[in-house]
């Protein structure tokens, strides 16, 4: 298994402007960071087993049943405690993709195969992938959409097929949405609505990226399948959501305006960030997500640093060699800065 590496370093290169982590632009909401002060009131009792204020809350946020939730400490814990529930003996991954999966997966025994992804296809899984599903047989797939590192979306017919072939093969599906909040018409490319008709269907999503609050672990999922997770509760422990966190959640959801504004400042920066790096020699993916994915020098990671500034190696993916790289989208001073050491370093 290739090493676990996460971006978001910043302990072990503190003196950087950290490109490495995705989160939203406008940092942590004053909310949040009061909510959680104020939590501190209640840290002589236990947490609420269950965080059923909290599920309530996501349940109106995201247009959904309660009954259909779940809570974790951060997303990786789901991911950890589904792959313990459902104890699967193989998978399908893509590569590249999101780190946790095969790690959870792995942790349980589970055979891992890939399904590699092409850089003639801009990284994009293709229309065979359905068939190869066929052929492949797993018990079990993520697919994170948008990818991580690759920020592009699965098309959502293509999607929709992807989850049928699922049902009849009996192939659990699990679609990681955490991304989705950055891209531009995130209705459009969701599963949420597909939840009741397919049991087999676990969406992930979490507040760490669409609230800046990656220190905080707190994640949520949804299933119709009440059993997956009542499972994925009895391999847990049952304080695994902090007070601190429950309170930060519930005030973050009230922040709709903080997210809108962050989400057109992605938009606005992104096109910028495209072109400037593309001017500077870069290959551009079109990424569309809160971060960029582009191609360059296998040494461009060390040049950077040196000049005080964090991008995130992603040659560790696999499917992936040294020379990809990610980069967040972030408020335009801190993104001219990033042009201004890949214009330096590179021309």
């Amino acid at each position: 298994m290739t090493k676990h590496i996460h971006g978001g370093d910043v302990y072990k290169y503190d003196h950087c402007l950290d490109f490495s982590a995705n989160c939203n632009p406008l940092g942590t909401p004053q909310s949040v960071k009061q909510a959680i002060i104020d939590s501190v009131e209640d840290l002589s009792d236990y947490p609420r087993v269950g965080c059923g204020p909290l599920k309530e809350a996501i349940a109106a946020y995201e247009h959904t049943k309660k009954e259909y939730l779940i809570c974790g400490n951060g997303a990786a814990d789901l991911i950890f405690s589904l792959s313990r529930a459902l104890n699967p003996k193989k998978a399908l991954l893509p590569a590249p993709t999101f780190a946790e999966y095969e790690q959870a997966l792995v942790s349980v025994g589970c055979e891992i195969s890939r399904y590699y992804l092409k850089e003639e296809n801009d990284f994009c899984i293709q229309e065979d992938y359905p068939d190869v599903l066929k052929k492949e047989k797993p018990d079990i797939i993520f697919l994170c959409n948008p990818n991580n590192p690759t920020g592009i979306t699965i098309p959502q017919d293509l999607l929709e097929k992807i989850l049928e072939t699922c049902s009849i093969q009996g192939i659990f599906m699990v679609v990681d949405e955490c991304f989705l909040d950055f891209v531009k018409d995130p209705d459009k490319h969701t599963l949420k609505e597909k939840l009741e008709k397919y049991p087999g269907l676990f969406i992930l999503k979490a507040f760490t990226k669409r609230y800046a609050i990656p220190g905080v672990r707190l994640g949520y999922g949804f299933c119709s399948d009440r059993e997956v997770l009542d499972r994925m509760e009895a391999v847990t422990q049952p304080w695994n959501v902090s007070t601190m966190a429950q309170q930060a959640g519930m005030a973050a959801l009230k922040e709709a305006e903080y997210v809108e504004a962050g989400r057109q400042i992605i938009f606005r920066e992104s096109a910028w960030m495209k072109e400037k790096m593309r001017q500077v020699g870069l290959t551009v993916y079109p990424s569309e997500a809160n971060y960029i994915f582009f191609y360059g020098p296998e040494d461009l990671f060390e040049r950077c640093v040196a000049k005080g500034i964090l991008i995130r190696d992603c040659s560790n993916y696999p499917g992936l060699k040294k020379g990809y790289y990610r980069v967040a989208v972030k408020l335009h001073e801190q993104n001219k800065k990033l042009i201004e050491v890949l214009e330096e370093v590179l021309l």
